[in-house]
Protein backbone atom coordinates (compact mmCIF):
# COMPACT_ATOMS: atom_id res chain seq x y z
CA UNK A 1 0.00 0.00 0.00
CA UNK A 2 1.43 3.61 -0.65
CA UNK A 3 1.02 6.85 1.28
CA UNK A 4 -0.87 9.55 -1.10
CA UNK A 5 -0.21 12.93 0.09
CA UNK A 6 -2.12 16.21 -1.06
CA UNK A 7 -0.96 19.47 -1.48
CA UNK A 8 -3.19 21.91 -0.52
CA UNK A 9 -2.59 25.76 -2.05
CA UNK A 10 -4.01 28.36 -0.59
CA UNK A 11 -5.63 30.98 -3.10
CA UNK A 12 -5.77 34.78 -1.36
CA UNK A 13 -9.58 36.09 -1.45
CA UNK A 14 -9.38 39.00 -3.81
CA UNK A 15 -12.46 39.74 -4.03
CA UNK A 16 -12.69 40.33 0.01
CA UNK A 17 -9.52 42.59 -1.13
CA UNK A 18 -11.65 44.70 -3.37
CA UNK A 19 -14.61 45.16 -1.87
CA UNK A 20 -12.60 46.40 1.53
CA UNK A 21 -12.93 42.89 3.51
CA UNK A 22 -11.46 44.42 6.54
CA UNK A 23 -13.81 46.66 8.45
CA UNK A 24 -17.03 45.13 7.14
CA UNK A 25 -19.67 47.48 5.38
CA UNK A 26 -19.14 51.32 5.13
CA UNK A 27 -21.58 52.71 6.51
CA UNK A 28 -20.31 55.96 5.29
CA UNK A 29 -20.81 55.11 1.49
CA UNK A 30 -23.99 53.64 2.01
CA UNK A 31 -25.27 57.26 3.86
CA UNK A 32 -23.49 58.70 0.54
CA UNK A 33 -25.38 56.68 -1.89
CA UNK A 34 -28.68 57.35 0.05
CA UNK A 35 -27.82 61.33 -0.30
CA UNK A 36 -27.47 60.84 -4.09
CA UNK A 37 -30.89 58.97 -4.11
CA UNK A 38 -32.82 61.20 -2.45
CA UNK A 39 -31.53 64.49 -4.34
CA UNK A 40 -32.44 62.52 -7.51
CA UNK A 41 -35.89 61.64 -6.06
CA UNK A 42 -37.68 65.48 -7.65
CA UNK A 43 -36.63 63.77 -10.83
CA UNK A 44 -38.93 60.20 -10.42
CA UNK A 45 -42.30 61.13 -11.22
CA UNK A 46 -40.91 62.31 -14.85
CA UNK A 47 -38.64 58.91 -14.79
CA UNK A 48 -41.85 56.84 -13.99
CA UNK A 49 -43.75 58.64 -16.50
CA UNK A 50 -41.67 58.10 -19.37
CA UNK A 51 -41.59 54.43 -18.32
CA UNK A 52 -45.40 54.23 -18.16
CA UNK A 53 -45.28 55.36 -22.06
CA UNK A 54 -42.68 52.85 -22.87
CA UNK A 55 -45.46 50.18 -21.84
CA UNK A 56 -48.01 52.04 -23.15
CA UNK A 57 -46.38 51.97 -26.55
CA UNK A 58 -45.41 48.32 -26.19
CA UNK A 59 -49.36 47.39 -25.70
CA UNK A 60 -49.89 49.94 -28.70
CA UNK A 61 -47.31 47.77 -31.10
CA UNK A 62 -49.24 44.24 -29.72
CA UNK A 63 -52.38 45.85 -30.67
CA UNK A 64 -51.39 46.98 -34.11
CA UNK A 65 -49.31 44.15 -34.95
CA UNK A 66 -50.58 40.82 -32.94
CA UNK A 67 -49.01 39.07 -30.00
CA UNK A 68 -46.29 38.04 -31.78
CA UNK A 69 -42.84 37.27 -30.35
CA UNK A 70 -41.05 40.50 -31.17
CA UNK A 71 -43.99 42.69 -29.63
CA UNK A 72 -44.67 40.50 -26.23
CA UNK A 73 -40.21 40.43 -25.79
CA UNK A 74 -40.72 44.28 -25.78
CA UNK A 75 -43.81 44.50 -23.80
CA UNK A 76 -42.30 41.95 -21.01
CA UNK A 77 -38.61 43.91 -21.45
CA UNK A 78 -41.26 47.18 -20.49
CA UNK A 79 -42.84 44.94 -17.68
CA UNK A 80 -39.60 43.87 -16.10
CA UNK A 81 -38.26 47.79 -16.00
CA UNK A 82 -40.59 48.98 -14.33
CA UNK A 83 -40.70 45.83 -11.85
CA UNK A 84 -37.36 47.06 -10.60
CA UNK A 85 -37.96 50.99 -10.67
CA UNK A 86 -41.23 50.75 -9.05
CA UNK A 87 -39.80 50.83 -5.38
CA UNK A 88 -37.00 53.27 -6.93
CA UNK A 89 -39.22 55.67 -7.65
CA UNK A 90 -41.21 54.89 -4.60
CA UNK A 91 -44.17 53.17 -5.94
CA UNK A 92 -43.79 49.45 -4.69
CA UNK A 93 -47.11 49.12 -5.52
CA UNK A 94 -46.23 49.21 -9.41
CA UNK A 95 -42.99 46.79 -8.74
CA UNK A 96 -45.66 44.16 -7.63
CA UNK A 97 -47.95 44.73 -10.10
CA UNK A 98 -45.15 44.75 -12.72
CA UNK A 99 -43.60 41.55 -11.44
CA UNK A 100 -47.17 39.64 -11.53
CA UNK A 101 -47.78 41.09 -15.16
CA UNK A 102 -43.84 39.69 -16.05
CA UNK A 103 -45.22 36.69 -14.67
CA UNK A 104 -48.09 36.11 -16.83
CA UNK A 105 -45.86 36.33 -19.83
CA UNK A 106 -42.27 34.93 -18.31
CA UNK A 107 -42.14 31.78 -20.72
CA UNK A 108 -41.29 32.37 -24.51
CA UNK A 109 -42.83 29.15 -25.63
CA UNK A 110 -46.23 30.16 -23.59
CA UNK A 111 -46.24 33.94 -23.60
CA UNK A 112 -48.39 34.70 -26.84
CA UNK A 113 -51.23 32.80 -25.42
CA UNK A 114 -51.65 34.98 -22.77
CA UNK A 115 -55.18 36.28 -22.78
CA UNK A 116 -54.70 40.24 -23.35
CA UNK A 117 -57.47 41.30 -21.34
CA UNK A 118 -55.68 40.09 -18.31
CA UNK A 119 -51.75 42.32 -19.93
CA UNK A 120 -54.15 45.57 -20.43
CA UNK A 121 -55.88 45.05 -16.86
CA UNK A 122 -52.27 45.17 -15.25
CA UNK A 123 -51.16 48.08 -17.25
CA UNK A 124 -54.03 50.14 -16.74
CA UNK A 125 -53.73 49.37 -12.94
CA UNK A 126 -50.20 50.57 -13.08
CA UNK A 127 -51.14 53.43 -15.13
CA UNK A 128 -53.82 54.03 -12.47
CA UNK A 129 -51.87 53.91 -9.56
CA UNK A 130 -49.42 56.84 -10.74
CA UNK A 131 -52.48 58.87 -12.01
CA UNK A 132 -54.02 58.39 -8.19
CA UNK A 133 -50.73 58.16 -6.40
CA UNK A 134 -51.68 54.77 -5.20
CA UNK A 135 -47.82 53.84 -3.52
CA UNK A 136 -48.28 50.82 -1.90
CA UNK A 137 -50.08 47.94 -1.42
CA UNK A 138 -51.76 48.88 2.01
CA UNK A 139 -53.80 51.43 0.11
CA UNK A 140 -57.29 49.97 -0.30
CA UNK A 141 -57.12 50.35 -4.16
CA UNK A 142 -54.08 49.01 -4.33
CA UNK A 143 -54.81 46.10 -2.87
CA UNK A 144 -57.56 45.59 -4.15
CA UNK A 145 -56.13 45.65 -7.36
CA UNK A 146 -52.75 43.43 -6.72
CA UNK A 147 -54.81 41.07 -5.10
CA UNK A 148 -57.28 40.25 -7.50
CA UNK A 149 -54.50 40.37 -10.62
CA UNK A 150 -51.67 38.21 -8.51
CA UNK A 151 -55.14 36.05 -8.15
CA UNK A 152 -55.59 35.54 -11.82
CA UNK A 153 -52.60 35.55 -13.20
CA UNK A 154 -52.05 32.40 -10.85
CA UNK A 155 -55.32 30.74 -11.82
CA UNK A 156 -54.03 31.07 -15.48
CA UNK A 157 -51.20 29.53 -15.15
CA UNK A 158 -52.64 27.07 -13.48
CA UNK A 159 -55.52 26.10 -15.77
CA UNK A 160 -52.34 26.42 -18.94
CA UNK A 161 -49.85 24.14 -16.82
Amino acid sequence: MTNKTAEVIQVPNMLKLKVGGRGGIDMAAIAKAEAALKSLSGNFAQWLNDEIVKLEAARQAVRVEGMTAQTVETLYLRAHDLKGLGATYEFPLITRLAASLCKLIDEPETRLQAPMFLVDAHIDAIKACVRDDIKVDTHPVGKALVTELEARVTEYLDAAA
